[in-house]
């Protein structure tokens, strides 16, 4: 064998070691993190999961004419509406139709530019909640979801 084809595997075995060394260490540092004895796996904090979503209301698909370039463009929008407790979802089902109207006055007045970045789209979602929460009685809607957006 030539020195070259020498070198390249003892290097190669050089880096291998390493990587697989490195892998060890961390797994070691993991492992020894976890307390072996049961009593102080019961002091242990329990972290709270801040992420529960409330109960979701998922809107009928809406398809609006966007405001400018003479109705050519049109939007399709499917929402989920995430609500603070269960008994808001009586609330929206009986506003049901005054919640569709205001929804679909104000999708009608976006134009393209205003829907077709992220900011347009936050902007538009927090448009949207805040005149809901003002037709809601009990209640209120903390998250929209957009579960569809389809502008053509």
């Amino acid at each position: 064998m030539s020195k070259k084809v020498l070198i390249i595997i003892i290097a190669t075995a050089v880096l291998f070691m390493g990587v697989v060394g490195a892998g060890f260490f961390i797994l070691w540092n993991k492992i020894s993190q976890i307390p072996l004895d049961p009593s102080k796996v019961a002091e242990m904090p329990v972290e709270e999961d801040e992420n529960v979503i409330g109960p979701l209301y998922t809107l009928d698909t809406m398809i609006v004419n966007l405001a400018g370039n003479g109705g050519k463009r049109y939007l399709r929008a499917t929402m989920a509406l995430e609500l603070s407790d269960s008994e808001s979802v009586a609330t929206l089902e009986s506003r049901l139709p005054q919640i569709r109207d205001a929804v679909l006055m104000i999708l009608a007045t976006k134009t393209y530019d205003d829907v077709s970045t992220t900011d347009g789209k936050i902007a538009l979602r927090n448009q949207v909640m805040e005149k809901i929460n003002t037709l809601m009685t009990k209640g209120r809607v903390n998250n929209i979801y957009f579960t569809e957006f389809v502008v053509q």
